[in-house]
């Protein structure tokens, strides 16, 4: 659908409704219950269930109908979610949570501590990359009553508490799960939670239409009624849309970012950037290990420096990023500014290129790599084209394929490709969002966010779990700066950018970014106002 239709389709829809979709605002002005909420989702996900699959747009909306132990807030401090109290042992080895009472699944079935246990160790340690490492350090989980869960660790995990969001520790139910395929589980396509939403349709390529969940535990929520998140695959359509009123609510990269000071204008909306704190989502650029010539960190080492940062900052994201020095967020603690500095350089990458044998040939192209563009919208199209222009000056011809989002995901998970873009997140500790891509033992084929680079370097895994396993902040301090300053050496990676995203929120609405986890909770306080 092109801009113009779309303006059209909105003309004739008005926010009264089109057909049986309810667009805009449905609600008695004043009225703080009820009311319908208009979102996007884009790109429209594979699958609805977190555990089994952690790309955004699948976490953005299965926050809504899945939850985990915890949330936290805007300083990383863990707040309640399932668990309303939770205690920890004098050696940091028990975790004891407390479940809130009469918390029901989507089904009706109630949800349990023999749920959170089953979730934690047995799903989870599956399907999830980031959970498996966490959660195999476990010892014992036990139950010793139908609220209360105690988790005890082999040795001391200082993130522990850190672990439970729900994008990281979804709890799913036992009485569907246990015993099957969990990927092929008829149940899979009805995403029962226990969120405040629970699925009412998914009509792929137009919306997904989430209802109140009325069993939900927390009194008077959730006060929306529903939320439809719609697929609007064109950017400029989307930015129609919240200009004419038709959703109240972007995020991500829902907007583009050369968009972002025009719509900051509207007199109906506001936009923040906050939400994003737990994630501290890092943009790199993804070269295969395994595969020549990007095996040689000379290689990888030129494409460093053959990138202008500052440049794609200011003209792919308009001033909403800062420039990335390393596998660490300056956003997140432990980050250590002083590692090598692969500053823009066209002469140094040219020698590091010249020093492995790749001479210009016809045309001054030296190598050939094959780049698969992540399919979240135009803004990624625009970054593999900076890529493939900035490497082509110094003769590494960069060819762009592009694949619809589950077919990204599978070649990229298989290690079936060259090159490629990865914007994953921190979590607030590099024990749960950076080692994951760096430690050999997560090198997993067939698992997304994993090591997929093929990455492997034993002082890297000595240091990355001994920083796990310290409880003194200063001595992780120290083992995470030497670790730091030997990966960006290794150069596995290219890191180009921490990302800031615009949210864009009608002034209609309230409460929609309170937590660290913004976006991704559970909308249960949101309002109409």
């Amino acid at each position: 659908m092109n801009r113009r239709d779309f303006a059209k389709l909105m003309a004739a829809a008005g926010v009264a409704g089109a057909g049986d979709i309810a667009w805009g605002v449905s609600r008695a002005v004043g009225q703080t219950r009820g009311g319908t909420l208009n979102t996007i989702i884009q790109p429209e996900p594979p699958i609805l269930v977190t555990a089994l699959n952690q790309q955004q747009p699948t976490l953005t909306l299965g926050g809504k109908i899945y939850e985990s132990l915890l949330r936290y807030s805007f300083d990383l401090k863990p707040m309640p979610g399932l668990a309303q109290s939770w205690t920890v042992s004098p050696d940091g080895l028990t975790y004891t949570f407390k479940l809130f009472p009469n918390i029901t699944f989507h089904d009706g079935k109630p949800m349990t501590s023999a749920d959170v246990v089953f979730s934690v160790m047995t799903v989870l340690t599956e399907t999830h990359p980031r959970a498996r490492g966490t959660f195999q350090r476990i010892e014992k989980a036990e139950t010793p009553d139908p609220l209360t869960v105690v988790f005890t660790l082999k040795q001391p995990f200082a993130p522990f508490l850190s672990s439970f969001d729900c994008t990281t520790a979804p709890i799913l139910p036992k009485h569907i799960y246990e015993g099957t395929d969990f990927r092929k589980n008829p149940a899979n396509a009805q995403a029962i939670g226990t969120g405040p939403f629970k699925l009412k349709e998914w009509v792929r390529g137009s919306h997904i239409h989430l209802v109140r969940h009325d069993g939900y535990y927390r009194p008077g929520e959730p006060h929306l009624d529903e939320i439809f998140y719609r697929v609007i695959p064109d950017a400029a359509s989307r930015s129609v849309a919240l200009e004419k009123g038709v959703v109240q609510l972007t995020q991500w990269t829902d907007v583009e970012f050369f968009d972002v000071q025009r719509l900051q204008k509207l007199p109906n909306v506001e936009m923040t950037t906050k939400g994003y704190e737990f994630f501290a989502p890092h943009l790199w650029l993804d070269l295969n290990n395994r595969v020549a010539p990007m095996n040689d960190k000379r290689f990888r080492q030129a494409c460093a420096h053959a990138i202008d940062r500052t440049a794609m900052k200011q003209r792919v994201f308009f001033g909403l990023a800062k420039e990335a020095t390393g596998p660490v967020s300056s956003k997140t603690p432990f980050h250590e500014p002083n590692v090598r500095a692969y500053d823009y350089s066209l002469d140094k990458a040219k020698a590091l290129l010249d020093a492995m044998g790749l001479k210009p040939g016809a045309g001054g192209k030296r190598a050939t790599i094959n780049f698969l563009v992540p399919p979240y919208g135009e803004i990624w199209q625009r970054m593999a084209e900076f890529i493939r222009q900035s490497l082509g000056r110094v003769g590494i011809e960069v060819v762009l394929h592009g694949l619809d989002l589950a077919g990204w995901a599978e070649r990229v998970s298989n290690w079936e490709y060259e090159a490629t873009l990865n914007l994953l997140y921190q979590f607030g500790d590099p024990a749960l969002g950076v080692s994951r891509s760096y430690v050999s033992s997560n090198i997993r084929k067939g698992v997304l966010f994993s090591n997929m680079a093929g990455y492997s370097n034993p002082e890297v895994d000595r240091l990355f779990e001994e920083a796990a396993v310290a409880l003194d902040e200063g001595k992780r301090r120290e083992l995470y700066s030497q670790v730091q300053k030997i990966v960006v050496e290794d150069c596995p990676l290219v890191w180009l950018i921490e990302q800031d995203f615009p949210n864009f929120i009608d002034k209609k609405l309230k409460n929609v970014i309170t937590t660290g986890i913004g976006v991704h909770d559970t909308f249960g306080q949101v309002t109409l106002g």
